[in-house]
């Protein structure tokens, strides 16, 4: 193993806190990992890394060797994408993570369309709602919507999508269809919960040209937009979501849209990613190309 492979060997565990991770995401084996790092630490007379049953730590020299490591590979990878050939054909494996609802309703159907553009580039795509450390976990960029909460990545806005409050006709019949969002109090929701926001029971309308909260009742909580969906189509509560998610059952009529003479707030989209990738050319164009597929869905952003 050379040096620069090595390096990026060391990045990677000291990201992803594991040996068996970092050698599976460059596709090594573990004792090839293991030995490459004692190579190392041999070599500048240091130990760079505690190694516990549990986890894998930088020592204060490995933390120190490890910032040099990820200035010297992102100068690296920026002169390589100055190259033209590499400029315009960027290649190498992107792993990104976005919710299963954009996966399967607006990127993938569009995925071969990426492949054609740049056939060097290999992904791979996780799916969920579930809160993504992505250092640790070797991510280089995530898809999620709501405003942004960690100001320590890089955030590209993507679209603005536009929401809609509904429920199921057999939930209508039993409690009644609201006709002012006063009347909200009245009613059940579906919640909304994960690690980072905790529980949320609240719709938001624009009222007077006022953002306002309404807090209701509800008896079911959920972690997952697709059982936020299948929960309001079984007459478990009102939800509010973007209207691409369930335009199929609002035109057929399992679910009808309630207080539509007041705006629901457009939810808005954001590619993220770690300060040190912002040089990637692999993450550049992908979200460049992510940006034209929201655009075309939902309009440009005003």
């Amino acid at each position: 193993m050379d040096r620069l492979e090595t390096l990026q060997l060391f990045t990677r565990i000291v990201e992803t806190g594991s040996f068996t991770r970092a050698a599976d995401m460059l596709d090594m084996p573990r004792p090839t990992a293991t030995y490459a790092i004692q190579q190392l630490e041999a070599r500048l007379g240091v130990r760079l890394l505690e190694r516990t049953t549990r986890q894998v730590r930088p020592t204060l020299d490995g933390q120190a060797f490890y910032e040099r490591c990820v200035l010297i590979l992102s100068d690296l990878e920026d002169a390589e994408s100055s190259l033209k050939n590499i400029a315009s054909n960027p290649r190498g494996t992107l792993r990104v993570d976005m919710a299963t609802t954009h996966a399967t309703h607006i990127v993938l159907p569009r995925i071969d369309e990426f492949r054609s553009r740049y056939p060097n580039i290999d992904l791979v795509i996780s799916s969920g709602d579930r809160l993504v450390d992505l250092l640790r976990e070797g991510v280089d960029c995530v898809i999620r919507a709501g405003v942004p909460r960690d100001s320590t990545l890089v955030a590209r806005p993507l679209a603005k999508m536009p929401q809609v409050i509904c429920a199921s006709p057999e939930y209508l019949a039993f409690f009644g269809t609201p006709q002012h969002p006063g009347e909200l109090a009245d009613h059940q929701a579906v919640k909304f919960f994960s690690s980072s926001t905790g529980i949320d029971n609240t719709l938001e309308l624009i009222v007077d040209d006022k953002l306002c909260a309404f807090g209701l009742g509800g008896w079911i909580a959920v972690n997952d937009a697709e059982n936020y969906v299948v929960s309001a189509l079984r007459g478990c509560g009102l939800i509010q979501l973007p209207r691409f998610h369930i335009d199929d059952a609002l035109q057929d009529g399992r679910l009808v849209e309630v207080l539509g003479e007041w705006r629901s707030p457009d939810l808005p989209l954001t590619a993220l990613y770690p300060y040190r990738r912002q040089l990637s050319r692999r993450v550049r164009v992908f979200i460049d190309w992510l940006g034209d597929l929201y655009k075309a869905k939902f309009g440009e952003m005003v």
